[in-house]
Order: C-alpha cells, then structure tokens, then sequence
C-alpha cells in the first residue's frame, strides 16, 4: 500500500483514501487477468513459507488482539474464533498450499460448440475483477480470502476488524512478501489500513466503480447491513441455522456422535448444529441417549416436552429458540413427525444454510436431500463439514445462500464468471 494511502489515512481523508486503494486494486486486477498460473502459485506457496518461517511473530501480534478483546468481555466463542496458535497457523499455510495445488480456474473452457454457418463459439471463465472482503474477527480470512481472490485472478480488498487488525497485518505482510517473489503486483492484496467504520461505508458504495464484488463474513448485524447497502453483488448468508434431523431408522451410536461433532467441536462456526430434530415415532431409545449425550459433553439443552420428560436437566424451549443462531454450546430440541415433519420445520426455521439427516434407510434420507432446499444437505453426516476447505476448495470466501451465481462455499471457481469467445471465417450476419 502506498505512502499517500496512509498520508491521507492520517490526515483523515478516507473517502480519497479508499479511491486511491479502489484504484490500484484495478490496476492490479487488470495484471491478474492474465498472469501465468505459475506465477500465482508460486506467490501462494512462498506466502504458506512465510507464515511458518514468522509464526511467532504472528502469534505475538495475536495476543495484542485477544488482550484487546478480553478487556472488552468478549465472549469465549468470540475468542475462540480470534485465536491463533501453532497449529491454526499451519493450517492457514497447508491452506494455502493446497490452493495453490488446484486447477487454475481461469482460462478455462466451460462449453464449446459450432454453430451451422461454422462459428466456434466458447464459454470460458474468467475472474470477476475486484474483490471486497469485509470480516470481523477470524485472522485467518485475511490469508483465507487473499488467497482464492488471487488464484481466481482478482485483486481483493481486505477490511478486518479492529478485534483482529494486528493479526491481519502480520498475514497480510507473508501475503505481500509472495506477490513479490512471484512479479505480482503487491497490490493485488491490501488491507485498509484504518478500522474507521466510514471505510466500510465507502467499499458498501463501490469505491468509485472499482470495486465488483462484496463478501461480508461476520455477525448478523454485519451481514444485514452489506445486504441492505451495498450497490455492488453480495455473496453472503445471514445466519447460519443449521438442523440435523435424527430419524427412526438412524443408527442411534453414529447419531449421538454426529450431534456431538456438529454441536460441540466449534460452537462459534456458522456450521455448527443449532437445533436438533428427532423423529417422534422413534422408540424412547433415540432422544435419550441424544439428550443426556450432549447434557453430559457440557450443552444447554432447550427442549419441547418430550426432550425434558427425556431428561430433568433440560429447560423449556421457547418460541424464539427456534430459528436461533446460538453460537455457543446451546442447542434447541425438538420431536417432529417423521421426515415430513422435519422438512416442514427446517422450511420455516432454516437460514437455508445446511441441514443434515441421520438415517439408514435410504428412501427416507433421498426424500430429504431433494425436498430441503438450503445450499448445503448432509446424510449421515456432521454440518461441521459445510466448508470449503472440507469441501476440497483448499478454502473458502464465504458461504453463499443466496440462489444467484454462487451457493455453498465461495471458492475459487465460484470467484470467477464467464465470457463468450466466438471464432469465425468472415461469416456476416445476413440481413
């Protein structure tokens, strides 16, 4: 980023501020387009050495952070999604790696075929240009989303936090280092360098027409104001209110560790299980052993009259408990009528994110993956898994819900759109 961005960052022009990050982001974009796949993943892979080569650094810069967070009585869930260790921080290097390992999107023919007057006519994909990403305190959407914007040939601005803004720079800087060792433009990923709320006023605006794109990944507040102001495309989903479905003919002990993992594994992921649905028609021995499993692990148990006759521990679940994103070790219960009953109530209550079924009959768990409609629909396993990373991606933007472009994990082929190349001989179009 330059000298004048920050010049004009302390002398509180952010308006001229994010015009000048808008512009260079074109710049870069426009050299993305048609840099050499080599080149890309080169940036990437000396970035994923970057980050274990200063992984202490990284880990000091994150304690500035969570120090921060604590003494404003950030939530433990709220943490959790803050933090960064050794660990966390190889997973964001092999991350990257793993991007760089997959086909390059760009370039690529979608379809192709010949029309009568001997046109060759071609659908091929290419990136969508500039990239917005604003999220709030995962670090390692800095590395997450920098990464997949370059291997799909966008240039992406980043605006993290102020929760996690020393994290993101120190990213940020392995990022820039690789861009660097590969001939790239460095500004092909930029941090805006100020937490001031107005600059996301700015990117919601488009930056002057340089800006294609915007992917929020945060809280439901910040969600629903990208979605209500943005004069840009949005990828996004709102909520993250996720169903697993236990029917009668579930296997009960592959049940009762699906809801464990889908639950408790990270209570503050958007794929984490929010209410549990159980089939009414089971035999006494499916909801028990669910209930008392997950009241055992350490979960909140809100639950209709079956789930507390189940168990004395479990409190009455009210009308808002349904369709709620908990974010925490919490969880709704509820006995439906069957798999009909199920659907009905995902259909009313589902942010249309994911929603799973646990069943052996195979009929009964076909009837649910067609009739639910979320971008995400599971069987016979944890909604945990609704990642890109999980899903192959290397990583992922986002999760889009919406129905237009994108659904699901927003990765590098969804961070592309296409062009028409038509190849002829001198044909003229008749009169």
């Amino acid at each position: 980023m330059t000298a004048a961005v920050h010049a004009l960052i302390n002398d509180n022009k952010i308006e001229a501020a994010m015009l000048e990050i808008g512009q260079a982001a074109r710049r870069a974009a426009a050299e993305l387009a048609v840099a050499e796949p080599g080149q890309k993943d080169q940036a990437l892979r000396v970035a994923a050495q970057e980050l274990r080569h200063h992984t202490s650094g990284i880990i000091e810069a994150n304690r500035r952070d969570l120090e921060a967070a604590e003494e404003a009585g950030k939530s433990g869930a709220y943490l959790d999604r803050l933090m960064l260790d050794p660990d966390r921080i190889e997973a964001i290097a092999s991350g990257l790696e793993t991007i760089a390992a997959l086909e390059d999107p760009v370039g690529k023919t979608i379809a192709e075929w010949q029309r009568p007057n001997g046109l060759d006519i071609s659908r091929v994909r290419t990136p969508i240009g500039v990239i917005g990403i604003i999220y709030e305190s995962r670090p390692n959407v800095t590395a997450d989303a920098g990464a997949l914007s370059l291997k799909s040939g966008n240039a992406a601005i980043l605006r993290g936090g102020s929760d996690s803004h020393h994290s993101s720079v120190a990213i940020l800087t392995c990022l820039t280092h690789g861009l660097r060792s590969a001939g790239l433009p460095a500004d092909a990923i930029q941090l805006v360098p100020t937490t001031d709320r107005e600059a996301v006023g700015h990117m919601l605006k488009g930056l002057g027409g340089t800006l294609d794109l915007i992917v929020p990944r945060g809280g439901k507040s910040l969600v629903a104001r990208v979605q209500e102001e943005a004069r840009v495309p949005v990828f996004a989903h709102l909520e993250g209110i996720c169903h697993t479905y236990v029917d009668r003919g579930a296997d009960i002990d592959m049940a009762v560790e699906i809801i464990l993992n889908a639950k408790l594994r990270r209570t503050g992921v958007c794929g984490a299980t929010e209410t549990l649905l159980v089939d009414r028609n089971a035999d006494d021995d499916y909801l028990s052993p669910l209930v008392k499993a997950l009241l055992d692990a350490g979960c909140e148990v809100r639950g209709d009259a079956a789930a507390q006759a189940a168990d004395e521990r479990v409190v009455a679940a009210t009308d808002e408990d349904w369709g709620q994103e908990f974010l925490d070790s919490i969880i709704a219960v509820k006995t439906v009528d069957g798999v009909d009953g199920a659907i009905a109530h995902i259909a009313r209550y589902s942010s249309q994110h994911t929603d799973s079924i646990i069943t052996e009959c195979h009929g009964t768990a076909e009837r649910f993956l067609k009739r639910v409609d979320s971008a995400i629909v599971m069987h016979n396993a944890s909604t945990q898994f609704a990642d890109g990373g999980e899903f192959g991606m290397g990583a992922e933007i986002g999760i889009a819900t919406g129905r237009m472009h994108a659904r699901g994990p927003v990765g590098v082929e969804q961070l592309t759109t296409f062009k028409y190349v038509v190849r002829g001989s001198g044909q003229t179009r008749p009169k």
